[in-house]
């Protein structure tokens, strides 16, 4: 069965392809003899009610020194596209709403879009993980710095978040008497116009931030450990973690478990929750990234495996 599998993403010429998630699901649409269309932001329009977009033919291949090719752009209704992996990264701002506003239109029209546009919009990645408190750890989502300082009074030592960045950007650890605390909440909360999130800081995270992809809800078998280095407590690979592939745990599963029929409710059929010790932290929907390291250490094929959830439907 051949498919038109449309991608909406960041400039694919920027991209490191040896941990590039996009790309990998792309080598395997191709392998199976899918027609691949590309598309940026700037893309995506609306005529009439309908969903439209400027497609341009894109080929890829393994290889470092030219790893695509794009045809001539195509302005055409999105409604004649079979798939699209709606992978743009954060931040999700007013631009990237309206992406999926567009996009649920064309979802409307018969195109499926993976993952759904309308839960894109409603799982903010910080805020969906809240709809399981008894997977989390103690949470606050405020833009009052006084309960935020009394949060972090109670709890003794925390991590503070915005509630739209990735990568680890923006994100601090703090204890109770720090002096920096309200220069920091200033910052974040930026008079009181920002939400923040602050969280009780789990010890655990010397042993590494997990990292599980689910497809339609059924756990990878494996979880990418990332591992902070040296001075830093963050373990993002962006932040200079190191990767380590590790078996989910029985705690890991009964996670899994407990967001899994959420995730199927909503649409969401490729996601990567976020681990730390016992505890979920968050649940990434935009774009989940760790698949090729995973692939690397064991020699499975995660691509395969949305593709063949993909097809069967």
């Amino acid at each position: 069965m051949t498919l038109s599998v449309a991608v909406l993403m960041d400039p694919i010429r920027s991209i490191k392809i040896a941990k590039d998630t996009t790309f990998a699901l792309l080598l395997e649409a191709s392998r199976r003899g899918h027609a691949l269309l590309y598309m940026e932001q700037g893309d995506l329009a609306m005529r009439n009610g309908e969903a439209w977009a400027r497609l341009r033919p894109l080929t890829v291949t393994e290889d470092p020194s030219g790893w695509f090719t794009l045809g001539d752009p195509q302005w055409r209704p999105l409604a004649e596209v079979d798939i699209v992996l709606a992978r743009k990264d954060p931040p999700v701002d007013a631009q990237f709403i309206y992406d999926t506003m567009v996009l649920e239109r064309a979802q409307r029209a018969g195109c499926k879009v993976v993952n759904d546009p309308r839960s894109l919009r409603d799982c903010n990645e910080k805020l969906f993980s809240l709809d399981f408190p008894q997977c989390i750890v103690p949470t606050l989502v405020s833009r009052d710095a006084g309960e935020l300082k009394a949060f972090v009074a109670e709890h003794g030592e925390v991590v503070l978040k915005p509630l739209d960045g990735m990568g680890g950007r923006g994100i601090f650890r703090v204890r109770a008497g720090d002096t920096n605390l309200n220069s920091m909440l200033e910052t974040m909360l930026a008079g009181g116009r920002n939400f923040t999130v602050v969280q009780k800081y789990i010890p655990e995270i010397t042993a590494g931030d997990k990292r599980i992809l689910l497809i339609d809800g059924e756990p990878v078998p494996y979880a990418l450990a990332r591992i902070p280095q040296g001075d830093e407590f963050r373990g993002n690979l962006a932040a200079g973690g190191r990767g380590e592939g590790i078996p989910l745990s029985d705690r890991d599963r009964w996670i899994a478990a407990q967001v899994a029929p959420e995730l199927i409710r909503r649409g969401l059929r490729f996601v990567g929750l976020d681990v730390i010790g016992d505890y979920l932290t968050e649940i990434n929907v935009t774009s989940p990234t760790g698949l090729r390291e995973l692939d690397a250490r064991f020699g499975i094929n995660i691509a395969g495996l949305l593709f063949d959830a993909i097809e069967a439907r």
